[in-house]
């Protein structure tokens, strides 16, 4: 009896979906990914010919093309079950030509999950090709490759061969430098802060700030302001003024979104973007669970939807209600009503565990170490966002000396509500001592602080992904690529978490912003981005979009080619060439920096680059320590003298040992500032160096 195919994207999600199926009426294959695309080796696109791109097969996807023509032909019936987003409609819009499925033809199956209650339906429920989502997809195909094929060869020609210029890596990268400028530019601003520790009546000790004069807030600005304030104060007492007490509730924070899930894993878990993305890939594809099997444990994972299913509410109910308590649970059906969410990808629901029942204790014997963090973070924040609000008791007291006002707050947690499942903080409460209004209180102890103002923070992956969202740039898909994208191309490095821009970055961010601003401005990217969305609605045609595009970028490409001069990256030093004696200086190859003579091509003298961190080896005693990078581009350190020594760690050694067990010290990179930490595992000792 003829079978049934259905074809996905993945191995994986096939081996599950087979399962739920059934082999003997369904075959499930993989198209690992995309089968057709532009072709690489040149534009791809007919300009001439109103924009018609040039689709190709792509290449070494031979075989499993053909076995997919072999099993469609002996099957029954055809679905396509790719991603629910414009992507995976494309590429089944693409499998649809290669397996000459008639465009007619009711083929296409979408599910947010990978359970069997789900693929069963989808399966009852097939529709057409969504010809609007592939026409949005062809669109920033067909636009990103425009402006990638026609201004990176001028990167090429003007500064090195190898760069690249993308519609959204660019103006990311561009965000980058501009904060760093930003940084640079900074001027510190002084500024001044009062604590008074007082005793009341009782004797009991409390802390109050200095908040203003006659009620209105005063920003303390130089000394001559504290001193004036410290002389009205010395030896008198403070009056307690007004005592004021209420509740304040803080709601649960909503189901993740794909950016949100970016932030609070990098905040929380210390993974980045692309780690992220490839193990939630891997808890949405499927994983073997024992008693169960293959299941996949959380719903579609690119969604800008905060949406949850009627079904998987419900869900939550039960469960909160049956193992937290009646009192946990919060009823959100009336937040919704009048409120307009605005345009999601793809109206995919946020994402979720697939079943609430299958907590992360039961299932953690199953899952690695990072599937099991990354599920723990999902499900907790799921339950916590059908969780009550937490409550706390506030009390606010306000206290006058003349007409000088300095104030305290004290704050006790009354009902943890959603914290209980969701809370990744060591808050403490803070409670005042007993007061009264007109109580007088004595000082003792003035505590005259002077700060100065910080610059911004530089960009992390997760404060970069928070930005992208809030200025509109890109889709949850293209985060993480972006993200790896600037850093492969050596535009972006890292320091602990941080993004800063390379020297490279910043010459190449300066050429195209001076040459192609229109196309580096963030409007321009964000506002690309809504015609994406107008192009999947069906309210404007996608051909269109892409001539109004590319009617500037032909004119500007004309301008930069006459205009851009020639960039001489190579960075004289003062190492002379063993060789011949010249100079050596700093170029940039396909693998990054290395010297070479300045007198090439008489002499082909190269050596790599050694950069030294100024620290001896703490094994061998006499190598230096060298930062080096691993093929994936991570940093990491190394004696000099290998192989001689192996010595390696990940973290910066110091040169200073431990002061208590004498072993060698790294730096660590915290919220807190910079740590010296021990690499004695069984000793403990550590030291801030440096506050943020």
């Amino acid at each position: 009896m003829a079978k049934a195919l259905v074809i996905v994207e993945s191995p994986a999600k096939a081996k599950t979906i087979e399962k739920f199926l059934g082999k003997s009426h369904y075959t499930v294959k993989a198209s690992v990914g995309h089968v057709r695309d532009l072709p690489k080796s040149q534009l791809g696109v007919d300009i001439e010919n109103n924009f018609e791109p040039k689709y190709i097969n792509i290449r070494g996807k031979g075989d499993v093309i053909k076995e997919l023509k072999k099993e469609a032909k002996k099957a029954k019936k055809v679905y396509l079950a790719t991603d629910p987003d414009r992507e995976g409609e494309a590429i089944s819009w693409h499998l649809s030509y290669i397996l000459n499925i008639d465009e007619d033809e009711k083929c296409r199956i979408e599910f947010n999950e990978i359970t069997k209650g789900a693929i069963k339906n989808a399966i009852k429920n097939p529709r057409n090709i969504d010809l609007n989502l592939v026409d949005a997809q062809q669109a920033r195909r067909v636009l990103d490759r425009l402006l990638g094929y026609q201004i990176s060869p001028i990167l090429w020609q003007k500064v090195r061969k190898g760069l690249s210029a993308g519609r959204v890596q660019s103006v990311t990268t561009k965000l980058i430098c501009e904060r760093e400028e930003e940084i640079k530019s900074f001027i510190p601003k002084e500024y001044w802060t009062i604590e008074l520790v007082v005793l009341n009546k009782d004797g009991e000790e409390f802390t109050l700030k200095f908040y203003g004069e006659d009620g209105k807030k005063i920003d303390l600005e130089n000394e001559a302001q504290v001193n004036k304030i410290l002389d009205i104060i010395n030896n008198a007492e403070l009056t307690v003024s007004k005592i004021e007490s209420k509740s304040r509730r803080k709601s649960a924070p909503k189901p993740f979104t794909t950016s949100v899930l970016q932030q609070d894993a990098a905040n929380k878990l210390n993974f980045t973007t692309k780690k992220t993305m490839m193990v939630a890939q891997e808890l949405y594809e499927g994983i073997d669970i024992k008693g169960e099997g293959t299941v996949g444990l959380i719903s579609y994972i690119r969604t800008d939807s905060k949406r949850i299913s009627e079904e998987a509410r419900e869900k939550a109910k039960d469960y909160i209600v049956d193992s937290i308590g009646q009192n946990y649970y919060k009823d959100h059906t009336k937040d919704s009503k009048g409120k307009k969410e605005k345009k999601v990808q793809d109206a995919h629901e946020a994402i979720r565990p697939t079943s609430v029942e299958r907590t992360p204790d039961s299932i953690k014997d199953s899952l690695s170490k990072d599937q099991y963090k990354l599920y723990n973070l999902i499900w907790r924040r799921f339950v916590a966002s059908q969780m009550e609000d937490s409550i706390f008791d506030v009390l606010n007291v306000e206290c006058n000396i003349e007409n000088l006002v300095f104030k305290a707050t004290g704050s006790k947690l009354k009902f943890d509500g959603y914290t209980k499942i969701y809370n990744f903080t060591d808050r403490e409460d803070k409670i005042l001592p007993s007061l009264s209004e007109g109580e007088s209180l004595k000082i003792q102890k003035q505590d005259p602080q002077q700060h100065f103002t910080s610059p911004p923070p530089r960009y992390t992956e997760a404060s970069l992904v928070k930005t992208l969202e809030e200025l509109g740039i890109g889709r949850p898909s293209t985060y993480a690529p972006t993200i790896t994208t600037i850093l492969n191309r050596e535009y972006v490095e890292k320091e602990g978490t941080s993004l800063l821009p390379t020297e490279l970055g910043i010459i190449v961010t300066k050429i195209l912003d001076e040459n192609f601003h229109k196309f580096m401005e963030v409007d321009f990217t964000a506002d690309m981005e809504s015609q994406l969305d107008q192009i999947e609605e069906g309210n404007a045609e996608w051909k269109h979009v892409v001539e109004e595009f590319y009617s500037p970028l032909e004119e500007a490409i004309k301008t930069a080619l006459e205009n851009i001069e020639k960039v001489n990256m190579d960075e004289e030093t003062d190492e002379i060439c063993e060789l011949c004696g010249s100079n050596m200086v700093i170029k940039y190859g396909r693998f990054g920096k290395f010297m070479a003579c300045k007198n090439y091509p008489e002499c082909k003298n190269t050596k790599p680059i050694v950069n030294k961190i100024g620290v001896k080896c703490p094994k061998c005693k006499e190598g230096d320590i060298i930062m080096r990078k691993s093929k994936k581009k991570k940093v990491f350190y190394g004696c000099s003298n290998y192989p001689e020594c192996d010595f390696v760690a990940w973290n910066k050694p110091v040169e200073e040992p431990c002061e208590e067990c004498g072993s060698y010290m790294y730096e660590k990179y915290s919220k807190s500032g910079t740590k010296i930490v021990c690499s004695n595992k069984d000793c403990k000792h550590e030291r801030i160096v440096k506050e943020e």
